[in-house]
């Protein structure tokens, strides 16, 4: 065995807690991922997915798909900076840019390739990066890869922001990045306050609405839209695998910004391009938004129904505003046994521990669905009332 594997073979982390039977990760899903699943055979109520728009198992959105398969191929086995560009690609950015308000848009194969690859390519030496604490790991490792200076401020801590933005030379670019939605707690990030700093900073910037499109603004056009702000944001970015029932990702911005992006982010240069059935399925997602409002006033009926019966129930859930509740464990072992135990009774939760969180932080993260009823949230609740209480954590 060599020096890697000699050191690699000393994480076993995973394995106690195999050994205790609480490992919570790469549980098998036998078919369609909808409100319930099936997992060994077995009915499950899933509240771990992202999909808020409950269009993954569509027929329309399936079927846009394999009409794609049959007309393009399964891939474009290239990047779309040479020969990966079909006309799809091109009818979804024009779509997303007009939909989120913007000039143009640039499609990526993943959501992560986005912030991983837009972020790097935007500041140079002598710029800075400015970005909350609690941001997804996309933008931590995107900015991981910049020359330019990384400053954080506390979560949603104006103030703290407001100190960072005075450590700059006023001359040097500042952009400041942040989730329009917050992954893990579901709260918003302070834009008003933000776009303010900006002006007062001759900041930038940019929004991930990774988990604020299709869940906020007009027609689920995201938090920027919501708080009316589009105007003020530099550059939007937002993922596909949420509420666009595919994969993939995009950055919207004005023209000159995405004519720079589509020249030096690497990440856009360097892989191939989104398959043809990925961009298909989250063209007809986007059409089905749009076309469908009742679509988002199920999910915010069942989502406000949710909040005040977890609430009402005694759970710790912050400071969440969206469909994304987090309940609070604040133990890395007990919020296993929680998904664990949640898992027997036939809820599918996730659990969230360091890094995704601090370690005073962990808890198990209940996501809703505009499919889900008021009738499985009652279920789900009843049933992790009796697990929370087996573990003396309500």
């Amino acid at each position: 065995m060599g020096l890697l594997q000699d050191k690699l073979a000393k994480y076993d982390e995973p394995q106690k807690y195999m050994a205790e039977g609480i490992y919570p990760y790469f549980r098998e899903i036998e078919g369609k991922q909808g409100t319930e699943v099936l997992m060994g055979g077995h009915r499950v109520l899933m509240f771990g997915s992202n999909a808020y728009t409950g269009l993954t198992g569509d027929d329309r959105v399936i079927e846009a798909g394999v009409a794609a398969m049959r007309k393009y191929g399964s891939g474009c086995a290239g990047s779309r900076f040479l020969n990966g560009t079909l006309d799809i690609h091109v009818q979804l950015e024009k779509e997303l840019a007009a939909f989120v308000g913007k000039e143009e848009a640039l499609c990526f194969a993943t959501g992560f390739t986005v912030n991983s690859g837009v972020i790097p390519c935007l500041t140079g030496r002598g710029d800075y990066i400015i970005c909350d604490d609690r941001d997804h790991a996309s933008i931590v490792d995107g900015k991981r890869l910049s020359f330019s200076q990384n400053l954080k401020y506390k979560h949603n801590d104006m103030a703290d922001l407001e100190k960072q933005l005075q450590k700059c030379n006023p001359d040097a670019i500042k952009l400041i990045i942040v989730d329009g939605v917050f992954s893990m707690e579901g709260d918003l990030a302070n834009l008003p306050e933000i776009v303010r700093l900006k002006h007062k900073y001759n900041a930038s910037i940019m929004v991930d609405e990774a988990h604020g499109l299709g869940v906020f603004g007009k027609q689920g056009r995201g938090v920027c839209d919501y708080f009316g702000l589009t105007d003020e944001v530099d550059l939007i970015m937002g993922t596909f695998s949420k509420s666009l029932a595919s994969i993939g990702g995009f950055i919207a911005a004005d023209k000159s910004i995405i004519n720079w992006l589509k020249h030096n982010a690497r990440t856009y240069i360097f892989s191939a391009s989104a398959t043809p059935a990925a961009t298909a399925s989250a063209l007809e997602a986007l059409h089905i938004l749009q076309q469908e409002p009742e679509r988002l006033e199920n999910l915010w009926n069942v989502t406000n129904y949710a909040l005040k019966r977890f609430r009402e129930s005694g759970f710790e859930i912050g400071a969440t505003e969206s469909p994304i509740i987090p309940l609070y464990v604040r133990d890395t072992e007990k919020t296993f046994m929680v998904t664990k135990l949640a898992f027997d009774e036939g809820v599918f939760i996730n659990p969230v521990i360091p890094p995704a969180c601090a370690p005073q932080d962990t808890l198990v993260r209940f996501a809703l669905m505009a499919n889900h009823t008021h009738e499985q949230v009652d279920e789900a609740i009843q049933k992790l009332t009796k697990v929370f209480k087996q573990l003396e954590l309500l």
